[in-house]
């Protein structure tokens, strides 16, 4: 069996993504893997992101033998996609914060970032600050709680439910006067409408699934060109 992408996250976090190339592309096969038996991968140290990845990537390249493998969650793009591109031979895409593309749209030059611990203090995460973003202050909040929330009551919890729990997280953003919040994290994709409902018009809630998406249609020779640059 081969399959044009596999898209891999803890839980259900990455299910935008392959929703959104399957939109732009519906005749590419796609599987979707969650890892639910090391959810969280963001309350993890960097050794056991890689050493849970790498065993599952195995197993998926061995069973499915994929064209691309997406890494539909961030905390697993900034802590093992470098060791993952050497190991196999299989195209990988990373799903990292949209820290270019918000450093473009922020007109305060205050952008908050939404993701995990373990994303918000990695040096990959700290290098595209350095790279994209040096004219501007990120807050990051890293906010494993919410990620929980999302991931056991996505389906459950009322629309009075979801705005209650992003509220701490998008007031912490208010006090600090952002004016554009990174969805850090994969699984806050699924709470974009309550975040932005929360955060009002004139703050921005931006994500990377269009980059993402556009990279791995590249990698697959079907780039889709309406796409903007993530």
């Amino acid at each position: 069996m081969s399959v044009d992408f596999v898209f891999i996250d803890s839980g259900t976090g990455g299910l935008p993504y392959m929703c959104y190339l399957n939109e732009k592309c519906p005749s590419a096969s796609c599987i979707y893997v969650a890892d639910a038996q090391n959810f969280p991968y963001g309350e993890k140290s960097t050794d056991e992101i890689c050493t849970c990845v790498t065993q599952l990537c195995e197993k998926i390249i061995s069973r499915f033998s994929p064209k691309v493998i997406v890494l539909a969650c961030n905390t697993m793009s900034v802590t093992a996609l470098s060791v993952l591109r050497s190991k196999f031979d299989v195209s990988f895409i990373g799903t990292v914060p949209a820290i270019k593309l918000a450093s473009s749209i922020t007109k305060n030059k205050k952008i908050g970032l939404l993701a995990t611990r373990r994303s918000v203090s990695e040096n990959y995460t700290l290098k595209l600050i350095k790279d994209f973003a040096s004219d501007c202050q990120v807050f990051s909040r890293g906010d494993g709680e919410l990620i929980s929330f999302i991931e056991h009551n996505l389906t459950t919890a009322t629309e009075n439910e979801k705005l209650k729990a992003v509220k701490p997280a998008v007031d912490f953003f208010k006090e600090n006067d952002v004016d554009t919040i990174i969805l850090g994290c994969t699984h806050f994709i699924h709470f974009a409408p309550e975040i932005q409902k929360v955060a009002g018009e004139k703050i921005s809630v931006i994500d990377s699934r269009e980059g993402v998406v556009k990279q791995a249609l590249k990698q697959l020779g079907q780039a889709d060109s309406s796409l903007p640059e993530g």
